[in-house]
């Protein structure tokens, strides 16, 4: 290669992460970009989960933000900070989407989906000059620089990269490109990897036939939710198998991991968060007449039938003592079995451990290669966390690629 030729960089995988590390590297000089995915599109995650509205970022101060990522926050932050919420949303201004705060601190572009943004960002990808290879499935670790492809009518390619880097996601919604597959690769060329988990899932629980005909797609409005020390507000949604809803979403690490450790967890829930257990238990005093015990429910707690029927499930009745009863709105108990397959997840705990990467996202036993996004083992709840993570770990690889190319 002369001097005068461009440096050739593969990216492995079409989600925001490969994306956002194409857009910075496009725009730098000396640098061919080749971006590789197994599916006929890219962003087909991206677009997905746009139709719920997009929900790009978070607004609360970034201590708090940083603390939603647990154990992997010391590992982020560094990425985080030198790309935070505020450079996301000016990032999506400046594709000609503009971004508000919603009412739960959650940042959404105006039109609440992902294809407008999605176009805008495509043509300027393409305007860049970026080279996209669609349907090239990675059929081996890269020895020496050198990838190995396969597309669906199973003919090969090889690829030779001066800089690779891989984004190929977690291990949930698999149909959209994130399977996952990768991950036995990784781990036959050394690499320390832990295996995937659903997080942001719903769990299943062993409801009655009677609650399951009469209650399935109902929702749990304004409640609490709690495991062990941690309690969330928010709503979910019964299910003929069990439970979904932001509650249950944003105890899915905790929980998954007692199903892991222990076979089942159990979860409780308060009913009435915004009614202390005194006054509960003084409005279960005053006399009940000729009103059924789930009419007086009704009337003077204003229990919706779904919740009467969950006290029913967990063994409430007439019979039991004001005290109890009191209790039991307030910590409702629920077995929770397990979570909901991963295919069905939200997203995925698991993959590449960081402590494989150095500062610029290099794997450390392997020059020239890079990883980015939701393939790294990391995790976080849904809220604008999944994206902000994958953005800035994208450009932090590509800052990284720069970096080792120019060194």
């Amino acid at each position: 290669m002369s001097e005068t030729d461009p440096q050739k960089i593969a990216i492995v995988g079409g989600g925001p992460a490969g994306l956002f590390a194409a857009e910075y590297l496009t725009q730098k000089q000396g640098f061919e970009v080749h971006l590789f995915d197994q599916k006929p599109s890219v962003g087909r995650k991206f677009l997905i989960a746009g139709r719920g509205g997009l929900n790009l970022t978070h607004s609360e101060p970034l201590p708090d933000f940083l603390e939603r990522y647990g154990q992997a926050a010391e590992f982020l932050k560094p990425h985080i900070e030198a790309f935070p919420p505020q450079a996301l949303r000016s990032w999506a201004e400046g594709l000609g989407s503009e971004t508000f705060v919603g009412s739960s601190g959650r940042v959404f572009p105006v039109e609440m989906k992902a294809s407008k943004l999605m176009r805008a960002w495509s043509r300027r990808l393409l305007e860049n000059g970026l080279q996209v290879h669609l349907g090239q499935s990675l059929t081996a670790f890269p020895e020496n620089q050198n990838l190995h492809f396969k597309d669906r009518d199973g003919h090969r390619q090889n690829f030779t990269a001066d800089a690779i880097l891989f984004a190929m996601g977690g291990a949930s919604y698999p149909h959209l490109g994130a399977s996952g597959s990768w991950l036995s690769l990784f781990q036959d060329a050394g690499l320390k990897t832990t295996d995937f988990s659903p997080l942001n899932c719903g769990f299943d629980c062993n409801w009655s036939p009677f609650l399951i005909e009469k209650f399935e797609g109902q929702p749990l409005k304004n409640i609490a939710m709690s495991h062990k020390e941690n309690r969330i507000r928010g709503d979910l949604i019964v299910t003929k198998y069990g439970l979904e809803g932001g509650a249950i979403y944003a105890l899915s690490r905790e929980l998954v991991q007692s199903c892991k450790s222990d076979g089942s967890a159990q979860a409780l829930l308060d009913l009435l968060p915004d009614m202390p257990e005194e006054k509960i238990l003084r409005r279960l005093q005053e006399p009940r007449k000729k009103l059924s015990f789930s009419n007086y429910l009704r009337k003077k707690l204003k229990l919706s039938s779904l919740t009467i029927a969950l006290l029913h499930e967990a063994g409430g009745s007439a019979a039991m003592p004001d005290t109890q009863l009191a209790a039991l709105i307030k910590k409702l108990p629920v077995a929770i079995h397990r979570p909901r397959p991963l295919q069905r997840a939200i997203s995925s705990s698991g993959g590449l451990k960081c402590e494989e990467l150095d500062q610029n996202l290099m794997i450390k036993s392997r020059s020239g290669l890079f990883a980015a996004g939701e393939m790294i083992d990391w995790d976080a709840p849904t809220g604008g966390y999944l994206l902000q993570a994958c953005f800035a770990t994208g450009i932090a690889a590509a800052k990284g690629i720069e970096k080792w190319l120019n060194r």
